[in-house]
């Protein structure tokens, strides 16, 4: 078991790496820096090294801005909030329980925590009362008054505000290929080429790659899937092809990279004319998010596509994405978000795997607005948590998994603000969950709009495919 959890985590580990290694390479094609791929290991390192130093130098900048300083604190081993039960790996910075799971400490001291006892120690924001302290009752005060509320401070304090003078895109398919699963599919190549004009330098674009059915006809659903430069997830796209579904896999890097370093590039880079953000201004989440809906605008012009079901994708980072870009544009009709942990799917405040101040990290920050720094180590001033994104999509259909051996994204977090969410689908006429009680591994609770599912296994989307094509099968029949 203990191997076990260790390969886990090192699994997750490297995807992190691998996220930031196919971000550099897309940024290094833009600005034809040296290409990874042909470097040595020793070329690479140094170079990742660099790059990370430029990551810290931005994030330090951004907390110098925000007159933010981390604590001063003692060595892990003289911690005294260190949970005495932990044990060093000899030879590494690493601190392990009995169960074999890996416990960090944050730059605000605050240690990660796989004890249901210790995790509870928050307040969640009442989705249903405004500012002023009064209640929403209807659904009229919901829309002109409550969820504005939660949007503004989603866009002034965590994501950031998207431009609103963003540029042109224009989309060139290109290439068609018939023969991909065994014919069953058409495949083509989209590129949505980003105006630049403004500032030349950098040339962000939106590559889209685009699967049919052969044999289908008339409008159908089309699912964007928020995607890196990986491998493609051949297995998933087929069951999607095989339910008579388009999809459509956006390689976000290309957008803007996954790391600070890429800040100044990209399109965050072409908005900002190659400076530094404001500390309000959108981080790379809501840029990819902004991606996202000029595909949206694509493909609901195409009249093959029926433009009422196009739903949105993703998973771990992605699946944050995929939340956040539900949330901030309503054209999206179903939204299906795995394991997509902290500033996802899992309540923030909630101390359990990934935390705030995992997130505002100088590895991960570049997610989020400047501002969300201000919540690292202070996670009960944050004005919102999970189950309010949530809410910014309703009443649509979302559809919520995890996995049982995925401890770090934290499951049953993720159950917990599909509970805090559910009052306002009932406010709008819609099914929540439908239960307070965490259902067991496999259980799909699918009947309401706002769906769970905690798969058995770990890290992983594919588990969870067919329940999602059931759910949105019987949601897009109620249309």
């Amino acid at each position: 078991m203990r191997a076990m959890k260790n390969r886990i985590y090192l699994f997750q580990r490297w995807q992190l790496i691998a996220c930031v290694l196919v971000g550099l390479a897309i940024r290094n094609a833009n600005a034809q820096a040296p290409n990874l791929q042909k470097m040595t290991s020793e070329e690479r390192t140094a170079y990742m090294n660099k790059m990370r130093a430029a990551s810290q130098e931005d994030w330090q900048k951004m907390m110098d801005k925000l007159n933010l300083k981390l604590p001063t604190l003692p060595p892990p081993a003289d911690d005294p909030k260190r949970p005495q039960h932990l044990k060093p790996k000899e030879g590494t910075n690493n601190w392990y329980d009995e169960a074999g799971n890996n416990h960090g400490r944050s730059g605000w001291g605050n240690w990660t925590n796989y004890e249901e006892a210790k995790a509870n120690d928050y307040i969640l924001p009442d989705p249903l009362k405004l500012k002023n302290g009064k209640p929403v009752k209807d659904a009229t005060t919901w829309w002109k008054q409550r969820r504005p509320e939660i949007l503004n401070d989603y866009l002034t304090e965590i994501y950031g505000k998207t431009p609103t003078n963003t540029p042109k895109v224009t989309f060139v398919p290109s290439g068609i290929d018939s023969t991909v699963l065994n014919g069953k599919a058409l495949r083509k190549m989209i590129t949505g080429n980003v105006d630049n004009a403004r500032y030349p330098t950098v040339t962000p674009s939106i590559p889209v790659t685009y699967y049919r059915p052969v044999n289908a006809s008339g409008k159908i659903p089309l699912m964007v899937i928020v995607w890196g430069a990986f491998p493609q997830p051949v297995a998933n796209i087929e069951k999607l092809i095989d339910a008579g579904w388009a999809v459509a896999l956006v390689n976000t890097g290309a957008i803007q990279a996954d790391n600070g370093a890429g800040l100044h590039e990209g399109i965050i880079g072409l908005m900002n004319g190659g400076k530094d953000r404001q500390p309000d201004e959108w981080g790379v989440l809501a840029a990819w998010s902004w991606g996202l809906s000029r595909v949206l605008d694509y493909f609901e012009k195409d009249n093959t596509i029926n433009a009422k079901q196009i739903g949105i994708q993703g998973h771990s980072r992605w699946g944050k994405t995929a939340l956040l870009a539900g949330a901030l544009d309503q054209r999206w009709a179903i939204v299906f978000a795995s394991c997509s942990g902290s500033l996802g799917a899992s309540l923030e405040k909630r101390s359990w795997g990934e935390t705030i101040d995992n997130v505002a990290s100088s590895g991960e920050y570049h997610w989020m607005a400047g501002n969300f720094l201000k919540y690292g180590g202070n996670w009960a001033a944050m004005p919102v948590d999970a189950h309010e994104l949530m809410t910014l999509i309703a009443p649509r259909p979302l559809f919520i998994t995890g996995g049982t051996k995925d401890s770090w994204a934290d499951p049953k977090g993720e159950f917990l603000a599909c509970v805090g969410a559910s009052p306002v689908y009932e406010l709008l006429g819609k099914k929540g969950v439908g239960t307070t009680t965490m259902p067991a591994p496999d259980v799909s609770l699918i009947d309401g709009e706002l769906a769970f599912r905690n798969h058995e296994g770990g890290h992983v989307d594919s588990l969870d495919w067919p329940v999602f094509l059931e759910f949105a099968k019987r949601e897009f029949s109620k249309k």
